[in-house]
């Protein structure tokens, strides 16, 4: 395993089992990968659909530069990738808080796409849901218990307290400058007794047989992107420390399970072998999306540089010799039944 400039992150991975490497396949999983190798709301205001655009992406408008990925059509088919593979990887679920069958109002912060808010719509048909992001990209054909909403989760929330029975927060690595003060947003929205749940990937890649050099393109593509996240004022390497902010915000019966998403189809499980060939698949789409704008902007880079180190990151995660995985931390509590703010 590559050392990591986050202990915590190493220490959380050491704990999980090995995934067994399926050291005879022959299949053609990874051919798919090798052409991209080579090669709303009801009423919004004008500006926030007056995107910009930069490098040939396209960003949000509404609080401009407060997010760093592009919000075009080739990340949000990442983000619908991402929501396949980690759904897959929690067997099928959306959540694992345990809200029961009849929730009444579910809140999803940074909803992106909305396609986890449109399958929690679909799912508990009789709750209100409710999908906030700063960029309205969401489709407008989606089910009648959910809208869309253009809101900035670092803002006061226009809610009053204790209103939704689940609150739902997903991949926000990087996306947010106080998480603790995050965290205490959703204690104080959530009902006594409802749920809260976090789920974020690393940003930390790991390795258990040593394919995963120091001084890689993926390992110096981790290293400096933790470096540009801090400069930018928003952490990346957050995923090990969701569940101290969900005790201190005050939520109790706090549970965490952490899931090993591998890079690629090289698990002999056949289970995993299918979550790595869409996480694989997932990284591909949204390398360059996730890295231009913060190389460029933050570190210096130009956009040459970016798309030429991109590429080396690509081999590197194509190559069935490589081996590495992210961990997939979900972290859910419950404020207590008495407590009412």
């Amino acid at each position: 395993m590559a050392e990591s400039a986050n202990p915590n992150a190493n220490a959380a991975s050491a704990a999980l089992p090995d995934l067994d490497v399926d050291s005879g396949n022959t299949t053609d999983d990874y051919s798919l990968y090798s052409s991209g190798v080579e090669s709303a709301t009801t009423s919004l205001k004008s500006s926030v659909l007056k995107y910009k655009y930069e490098h040939g992406r396209r960003y949000h408008a509404y609080k401009e530069g407060a997010y760093y990925g592009p919000n075009d059509e080739a990340q949000n088919e990442q983000l619908d990738i991402f929501h396949h593979y980690c759904t897959l990887a929690m067997g099928g679920k959306l959540h694992l808080a345990p809200i029961g069958d009849n929730p009444q109002k579910i809140l999803d912060i940074g909803t992106g796409t909305g396609i986890w808010a449109i399958d929690c719509a679909d799912t508990y048909p009789s709750a209100q849901v409710i999908g906030n992001d700063l960029s309205p990209i969401q489709p407008s054909w989606v089910p009648p218990n959910l809208q869309f909403e253009v809101d900035d989760l670092e803002s006061e929330w226009a809610v009053p307290p204790n209103v939704f029975d689940f609150i739902h927060m997903r991949y926000m690595l990087a996306c947010v400058t106080d998480w603790p003060t995050l965290f205490r947003k959703a204690y104080t929205a959530t009902k006594p007794g409802g749920y809260f749940e976090s789920q974020e990937p690393t940003l930390q890649i790991f390795s258990d047989d040593g394919t995963l050099p120091r001084g890689s393109p993926i390992d110096i593509w981790v290293d400096k992107m933790g470096e540009a996240a801090e400069k930018f004022g928003k952490l990346a390497h957050i995923a090990h420390r969701t569940k101290t902010w969900m005790i201190e915000a005050g939520f109790e019966d706090v549970h965490e399970k952490v899931i090993k998403l591998p890079l690629g189809p090289w698990a002999k499980d056949p289970n995993v072998k299918e979550i790595g060939k869409y996480a694989l698949l997932s990284a591909l789409t949204g390398l360059e999306g996730f890295t231009m704008a913060l190389f460029t902007r933050i570190l210096g880079w130009s956009s040459e540089e970016v798309l030429a180190f991109c590429g080396k990151c690509r081999q590197q995660l194509v190559d069935r010799k490589t081996h590495v995985y992210q961990n997939y931390h979900v972290v859910y509590g419950r404020k207590p039944e008495k407590d009412e703010e």
